[in-house]
């Protein structure tokens, strides 16, 4: 008990701000939340409060309107919170307006995602493509920066350039990110030299939204150990596995998770993790068939994959979690098992009939998987067989 207390401790106290406009309902704003809260958690949080707001559309000076923001205040005031985020992403005099009223830190989605990403990064190559979305981030909002360096804050949203007191000039700013850029320019040729050699096999990439087992899949294809955690972006760097199913080899990546709202900067900046997905030979695009919004979820990472022009690539589904997935109570059948009952539910669901090829598994129950390999060995010995006609024999 006195280590969980010690825990919370630890914990910074967040508030989430959100709005219901014409653009969403109450349903989407809880889910939005729902998401935003355990992004909170996993850069170091706990959100102990949800702020939300009918309106037609964000007030430009303070994004909520003055009587909202009064509320937001007292309670801030009250409870001593360390910091409060907006579901939106914030203009800087918005950032500026609303701290000012808060006296407290302040971030946006987009700022609190970056700074999940620094915490994240673990090769060099990694911190510099996340560096470099933070410093095109933080130009210009210069002004708030150097009011959060005079107080000397710390914690969530303060990871990175920021605490860098010596870089307080647009100039060496600028200078910063055209140093980054053509760091990045550099390692990505070496990348797509290294893609190229790899080249003559057939590749397959994992992607989907954050969080929705993909790295738990790579783990248990390929029996590595890749490293997988039931927090979101657990994986920023791609991990590129050889996997022989029967007698065949191919390539498997594990790539960035996806996730709504996501950050033009970081898309550009990720541009050759992306690569891996612009240039495989197959997708498997990864859902979580037990979270209440995987349809949404399904758009976002389709929307991605338009983004980075990856969207014409052949998709084999992957419904994930069926261990955790509820069937309906007017079509369970108490003759079949659980997991019976949880594969015939899905496999009647629309989204099964109307994006084949589509398969439902368990990564971390191991349920399925015989069928997975058998639909990739498909797939895969199809591209290779095209390619390589004369290779048949490893058939």
């Amino acid at each position: 008990m006195q280590e969980m207390t010690n825990l919370t401790k630890e914990l910074e106290k967040v508030v989430l701000v959100g709005l219901i406009t014409n653009r969403n309902d109450e349903i989407h704003i809880d889910e939005y939340l729902d998401e935003l809260a355990f992004l909170a958690e996993t850069a170091g949080g706990v959100a102990i409060k949800r702020f939300v707001q009918r309106i037609d559309r964000p007030d430009p000076r303070t994004f909520v309107g003055s009587g909202k923001l009064l509320e937001i205040s007292e309670f801030v005031k009250e409870n001593n919170i360390d910091l409060v985020v907006f579901d939106d992403e914030l203009s800087p005099s918005q950032i500026r307006n609303i701290e000012n009223e808060l006296a407290c830190k302040i971030l946006d989605r987009s700022n609190l995602i970056l700074d999940i990403f620094a915490s994240r990064a673990r090769t060099a190559y990694a911190r510099t493509q996340v560096e470099l979305a933070q410093y095109e981030y933080l130009l210009p909002r210069l002004t708030r920066m150097w009011t959060h360096l005079e107080k000397q804050r710390g914690g969530i949203g303060m990871r990175g350039p920021g605490e860098k007191e010596i870089e307080t000039d647009r100039r060496i700013i600028r200078d910063k990110i055209s140093l980054l850029k053509k760091q990045l320019k550099t390692i990505d040729k070496q990348m797509a030299t290294q893609r190229g050699n790899r080249s003559s096999m057939v590749r397959v990439a994992l992607i989907g939204y954050t969080n929705v087992g993909k790295s738990t899949i790579m783990n248990v294809i390929s029996k590595s150990d890749v490293f997988a955690e039931d927090k979101l972006f657990a994986t920023l760097d791609t991990t590129v596995r050889k996997i022989v199913i029967g007698n065949l080899p191919f390539l498997l990546s594990d790539t960035v998770g996806f996730i709504r709202k996501l950050p033009h900067l970081l898309i550009e900046s990720f541009k050759s993790t992306l690569d891996e997905v612009r240039e495989s030979d197959i997708l498997l695009h990864v859902v979580d068939i037990s979270h209440p919004g995987f349809e949404e979820q399904i758009e976002v990472v389709n929307q991605t994959l338009a983004e980075i022009k990856a969207n014409e690539k052949p998709i084999i589904m992957v419904f994930n979690k069926i261990d955790a997935y509820s069937k309906p109570a007017d079509l369970v059948d108490n003759n079949e098992t659980q997991e019976e009952q949880n594969i015939e539910a899905l496999k009647k669901l629309w989204i099964a009939k109307n994006n084949p090829p589509a398969i439902f598994i368990s990564a971390t129950q191991k349920s399925n998987l015989d069928e997975l390999r058998d639909i990739l060995y498909y797939n895969v010995k199809a591209i290779h067989s095209k390619r390589y006609p004369y290779d048949n024999f490893l058939y």
